[in-house]
């Protein structure tokens, strides 16, 4: 499995770094830019586009991710977006790959950032300025984020999501009964799909034997806190899920 399909990043994460060599980190293979583009986004962030652009570094049998999103920055403009080399990114970041991640839409209505979650730095890929949401750290022999569709994820975050009621939310069921909320879906691997095809989409999934798909409409308002960590999984076509914590 390429290493394309097997990391999809909700957002978010931070996790300590692993060096390479006599490095102690992988800070200084983007630079920093001094944050130029703003943009204000509508209350509501439901279906609201964004991407991410995602460099893997390898330091022996360990892989360090970092995951950068264009949320706060701009709406990932597309024209720029179709100019981007991710095998040329990959050569000028010394990476051992960079994955396009995205477009992708939010399902969340609102979202708040505690911590790194909202402090880190932002670059410009290709006159797309991002900010640095997440890292994260795995052996390459167990993979990463994505690597095992349906499989669960740790992905070190603090951050609320808000669900309001009478929107319709799209959640998977494993067979221990546990429940992921979709939180973002993406036209990746599936340029047709929509908001609107995910009221049906269980019917295109191939779903492991004893998960369920459902999508239902919220009674009342929803909150899902990561107060340090979040648990993710992802289906076959990208899109990511987070499960909901039992109280």
């Amino acid at each position: 499995m390429s290493l394309f399909n097997k990391i999809f990043v909700g957002v978010s994460l931070a996790i300590l770094v692993i060096g390479c060599g006599n490095k102690t980190d992988f800070s200084d293979r983007i630079l920093a830019v001094e944050k130029s583009q703003f943009i204000k986004h509508a209350d509501d962030w439901r279906n609201l586009r964004y991407g991410e652009i995602i460099p893997v570094f390898k330091n022996k049998a360990q892989l360090h991710v970092e995951v950068y999103n264009s949320v706060t920055c701009n709406e990932l403009p597309q024209e720029q977006w179709e100019k981007l080399n991710a095998k040329k990114m990959a050569e000028t970041y010394d990476a051992k790959t960079v994955i396009l991640n995205g477009p992708r839409y939010w399902l969340i209505n609102k979202m708040e950032g505690r911590g790194k979650t909202s402090e880190g730095k932002v670059v410009n890929f290709g006159g797309i300025e991002m900010r640095l949401v997440a890292t994260l750290n795995s052996n390459i022999f167990s993979g990463t984020v994505g690597d095992k569709l349906y499989t669960e994820n740790e992905v070190k975050r603090e951050t609320t999501y808000h669900y309001y009621k009478d929107n319709m939310v799209y959640e998977l069921t494993s067979p221990k009964g546990k429940i992921y909320r979709m939180q973002s879906y993406t036209t990746m691997k599936d340029p047709t799909l929509t908001i609107d095809k995910l009221e049906n989409l269980g019917n295109s999934l191939d779903l492991p034997k004893g998960w369920s798909y459902e999508a239902k409409i919220l009674k009342e308002n929803s909150i899902m806190a990561a107060n340090g960590v979040a648990y993710v999984i992802n289906d076959e076509l990208g899109n990511s899920y987070q499960r909901i914590l039992q109280k």
